[in-house]
C-alpha cells in the first residue's frame, strides 16, 4: 500500500466515523427535550447542549480552520458557559453543518497537507495527527452524550439493531 493509499484510507475512515458519530448524536438529541439537553448531571459535568457546542468548536478549530487553513477565532471557554441555550433543532443544524464542513476539508486535504506540521492550541500536529485527534475527541464526547441520554431515558438506543456483532467475517 502506498502512502497515498494510506492517506486516502485514513481520510475515508475518519469521514465514516465522524458521520456515524453525528448520526448517534442526532439520535440522542431527538430523544431529549430542550430542558434535558441543557440539564447538567452535576456541577463537574457538562450538559448535552454544552458538549454539542464543544464538539463544534473543536472540529472548527482543528479541522476547518487549522487543516483548512482559515482564521481561528474559537473562544473555547464560552462553549461551556453559554447561556444562549439554543433549542434542539438549532443544535442539530449546527452540528450537521460543522461535521459537513469538516468532512469537506478532510476529503480535500492533500498528501502534503496530511504530513505538514501545523500549530493548533498548544500542540504541533501533522494533518494526520489533527484528524486523529479530532475524530478521537468527537468519539469521546459522543460517548458522554450517549451515556447521559441512556441515563435520562433509561432505554437502549438500538444503534446496532439488526446487526450481528458476533458474526465472524473472513478478511
Amino acid at each position: 500500500m502506498t502512502s497515498e493509499n494510506i492517506s486516502n484510507e485514513l481520510k475515508e475512515h475518519s469521514i465514516h466515523r465522524l458521520k456515524g458519530f453525528l448520526d448517534k448524536n442526532i439520535t440522542c438529541l431527538d430523544m431529549l427535550s430542550d430542558e434535558e439537553i441543557w440539564r447538567k448531571p452535576n456541577d463537574s459535568s457538562n450538559s448535552v447542549g454544552h458538549l454539542v457546542l464543544h464538539l463544534c468548536g473543536n472540529l472548527r478549530q482543528y479541522i476547518i480552520t487549522t487543516l483548512g487553513q482559515t482564521e481561528d477565532n474559537r473562544q473555547r471557554d464560552l462553549e461551556f458557559e453559554s447561556s444562549d441555550k439554543q433549542d434542539k433543532e438549532q443544535l442539530k443544524a449546527l452540528l450537521q453543518e460543522t461535521v459537513n464542513k469538516a468532512v469537506t476539508v478532510i476529503s480535500k486535504c492533500s498528501d502534503k497537507g496530511m504530513t505538514d506540521l501545523k500549530h493548533v492550541q498548544a500542540y504541533h500536529y501533522s494533518g494526520v495527527g489533527i484528524i486523529v485527534h479530532a475524530v478521537e475527541h468527537f468519539s469521546h464526547h459522543t460517548g458522554q452524550i450517549i451515556f447521559w441520554t441512556k441515563l435520562l431515558k433509561n432505554k437502549d438506543l438500538a444503534f446496532y439493531k439488526g446487526i450481528d456483532l458476533n458474526k465472524k467475517h473472513n478478511v
